[in-house]
C-alpha cells in the first residue's frame, strides 16, 4: 500500500501543538567532561602515588621529627632516654639563637653558591649551545667534549678537581703560587664555583640547543638580508625564542645548587665555614644523632627551595610553559625583521 501520510503543516489557529523538545548538548557534555576527568584522575594517579611516597610522606615525617629533640640524659633517672622528647617549635627557636650564627652562614654560602653558579653557567651554557649549533666539520667531537663533564658523576667530579686544586696540583702549578684551594678562605669558594660551573654548565647549554633547534632559518635569512648584525640577530631574535629552554634549564639549575651538597663536601671537606651549605650542615646534625635539629634544617631547606620555584613559577609562569613565550618571541623575531626592512626603505 502506498504511504498516505500526511507531512505536517502549519497548526491551526485555534489548536494547540505540544512544545517541542530543544535538543542541546548539554547532557552529553556533562557525560563527556566526567568521563575525561575520570580517565585523566586515573592516568596522574601512578603520578600522584609515587610523589606521595617520595616527596610527601618524607616531608611530614621530617616535619614531625624537627618537633623532638635528641634523646641526651634524662635528668630524673641520670641514664639516656629510650625516646626523643617532645621539644615542639624549640629547633626552629635555636636556629635564630644559639645555632643562629652557624644556621645563617650555611645559608649566604647556599644562596652565594645558587647566584654565581647559576650566572655563570648560564653565560657559558648559551655560549656552547650556539657552539654545537653551528654547523663545521667536527662538530659532533666538539658536541661529545662539551657534554663529556655533565655525564661525570659528581663524586668523581669533586675528587678530581680535588687533585687539581691540591697544594702540588695542576691550579698551582699554573698560576705560579701556592694556594691552599681546600682550606678556610674566599678561595675555597672559588674552588668549589670552579668545579660546579665545569660540571652542569654543559646542562644548560644541551637544553638551550634543544631550543636552537626549533628556530627556522627563515627568521635568520630575512634578518641577514635587512643588514641585521650577528649580535642584533642573536639579541631580538635568538634570545627571545630560546628564552622558555633557557628559563627551564636556570630554574632546574637553581633547584640542584641550592641543595648542594656532595661537591664540596668532597672538594673542601665537612664542617668549612666558607662552604658549608644548608644540606652539609643538615647531614652533620643527623650523623651527631641530633635527628630533630637535623629535621628543621632540612624543613627550612625545603622552604626555601619551595619558595624560590614558586617565585620563579609565578614570576615566569607563561614563559616557563612554552607558549605564550615562544609565541612571543616570535613574534619579536618578526617584528625586529619588520622594523629593518622599514629602516632600509626609508
Amino acid at each position: 500500500m502506498t504511504d498516505t501520510r500526511i507531512p505536517p503543516g502549519p497548526a491551526a489557529p485555534g489548536s494547540r501543538r505540544p512544545p517541542r523538545t530543544p535538543v542541546t548538548g548539554r547532557r552529553s557534555r556533562t557525560r563527556a567532561t566526567a568521563g575525561t576527568g575520570r580517565l585523566a584522575a586515573l592516568l596522574v594517579s601512578p603520578t600522584l602515588l609515587v610523589l606521595t611516597i617520595v616527596v610527601l610522606y618524607p616531608t611530614v615525617m621530617a616535619l614531625r621529627e624537627s618537633l623532638y629533640g635528641p634523646k641526651g640524659l634524662d635528668p630524673k633517672t641520670g641514664f639516656i632516654r629510650s625516646t626523643e622528647p617532645f621539644v615542639g617549635l624549640r629547633n626552629y627557636a635555636d636556629i635564630l639563637g644559639a645555632a643562629g650564627d652557624r644556621f645563617w652562614n650555611a645559608f649566604w654560602n647556599t644562596t652565594f653558591f645558587t647566584v654565581v653558579t647559576v650566572g655563570l653557567e648560564t653565560v657559558i651554557g648559551v655560549t656552547m649551545a650556539l657552539i654545537m649549533h653551528r654547523a663545521f666539520s667536527g662538530r659532533a667531537l666538539v658536541r661529545a667534549g662539551i657534554l663529556v663533564p655533565w655525564a661525570v658523576p659528581t663524586a668523581i667530579s669533586g675528587l678530581l678537581w680535588r687533585w687539581i686544586f691540591n697544594s702540588d696540583g695542576i691550579a698551582n702549578a699554573l698560576l705560579g703560587h701556592q694556594i691552599l684551594w681546600t682550606t678556610e678562605g674566599f678561595h675555597a669558594k672559588v674552588a668549589v664555583i670552579v668545579a660546579e660551573v665545569w660540571k652542569t654548565a654543559p646542562f644548560i647549554g644541551l637544553l638551550v640547543l634543544a631550543g636552537l633547534q626549533v628556530i627556522p632559518n627563515e627568521v635568520y635569512e630575512a634578518a641577514r638580508l635587512d643588514g641585521a648584525s650577528a649580535l642584533r640577530r642573536f639579541w631580538h631574535i635568538t634570545l627571545p625564542l630560546v628564552k622558555p629552554a633557557l628559563l627551564v634549564a636556570m630554574l632546574f639549575r637553581c633547584m640542584d645548587a641550592l641543595r648542594m651538597f656532595d661537591l664540596p663536601y668532597i672538594l673542601i671537606g665537612a664542617q668549612k665555614n666558607s662552604v658549608e651549605t644548608l644540606s652539609m650542615l643538615a647531614q652533620n646534625e643527623a650523623s651527631n644523632v641530633r635527628f630533630g635539629p637535623a629535621s628543621a634544617y632540612a624543613v627550612l631547606l625545603f622552604l626555601y627551595v619551595f619558595l624560590i620555584a614558586l617565585a620563579f613559577v609565578r614570576l615566569l609562569g607563561a614563559d616557563l610553559v612554552g607558549g605564550a613565550g615562544t609565541g612571543g618571541g616570535r613574534r619579536s623575531g618578526r617584528r625586529f625583521v619588520f622594523a629593518r626592512r622599514a629602516e632600509v626603505t626609508a
